[in-house]
């Protein structure tokens, strides 16, 4: 199969509309319609039930679909890791959640730049779920990622730091003074629910909290009275007198970890990543 073909595919099973395929694609929709056509056949199977008011995906269209779009990514992203390789001044590209692993980040880019041939560090902040997702494009080339909260699949990875979280609640709210809570009191809080962040493709969990994409305008909505949540305890200094702090003993753990790609030669990233190990 050629990245064309996928991609016609991919804009077809999203839009499950020639016509408007056509249109993203900008291209005439009989071409369109004669390439999955010719797709189907060289592969022997059906991959859209098409009637005179809909389409829809099959079995084996969902399958390509999924295997489509990690394929285009895949492209991609060689696409950016070959240009960045050859780019006259040479760097690293780290990705980190905005607010999240503030003091280590601080701390490894300043141990990274006291080392003897250190390139330029771009650091790219960015939201929930979205360091990993530019790892896996090629717009990153190394990232600082959170278990539970990211996965690690697909990359190498190195642990950095495991700690405890914390239940942030209202000052004066009247769990602000217990010793600890449990998780199943935080979750029962109607009155304060836990936000609700982002997925990978960017859409939002049902919920009755608000939704947020960053800790600054989490903190707010916690200080106004109108959320709690459950953070890393190194956060805190993140907070203010508005906030009260109640430790969680069983709440998981949250590993700090950096990742690259497993077929990464860098040397430059793999020096990064020593760095942050021994920090």
């Amino acid at each position: 199969m050629e990245t064309r073909e996928l991609r016609y595919f991919v804009a077809v099973a999203e839009e499950l509309h020639f016509g408007r395929a056509a249109q993203r694609l900008t291209m005439a929709q009989p071409p369109l319609s004669r390439a999955i056509q010719q797709l189907e056949r060289r592969l022997g199977v059906v991959l859209l039930h098409r009637t005179a008011r809909a389409i829809a995906l099959t079995d084996a269209g969902s399958v390509l679909l999924r295997e489509a779009r990690t394929a285009l990514d895949a492209v991609e992203a060689a696409e950016r890791r070959t240009r960045r390789a050859a780019a006259d001044q040479p760097g690293v590209v780290l990705a980190a959640k905005a607010g999240a692993s503030r003091e280590l980040l601080s701390k490894l880019l300043d141990a990274y730049a006291a080392e003897p041939g250190a390139v330029a560090v771009e650091v790219m902040l960015c939201g929930p779920g979205e360091p990993e997702n530019l790892l896996h494009k090629g717009r990153a080339d190394v990232a600082l990622l959170h278990r539970p909260y990211d996965t690690t699949a697909g990359f190498d990875s190195e642990d950095l730091h495991t700690e405890q979280q914390v239940a942030v609640l209202p000052a004066g709210h009247p769990l602000a003074n217990r010793a600890n809570v449990s998780l199943a009191e935080v979750n029962a809080l109607t009155d304060l629910p836990l936000p609700r962040w982002p997925g990978r493709d960017g859409s939002y969990p049902d919920g009755p909290g608000p939704q947020v994409r960053d800790h600054t305008q989490l903190f707010q909505l916690i200080a106004l009275g109108l959320a709690c949540a459950v953070v890393p305890e190194s956060l805190r200094n993140q907070l203010s007198d508005d906030h009260a702090i109640v430790p969680m003993p069983d709440a998981p753990t949250v590993t700090t970890v950096i990742a690259w790609p497993p077929h990464s030669k860098s040397k430059a990233v793999a020096k990064l990543v020593r760095t942050a190990t021994r920090l």
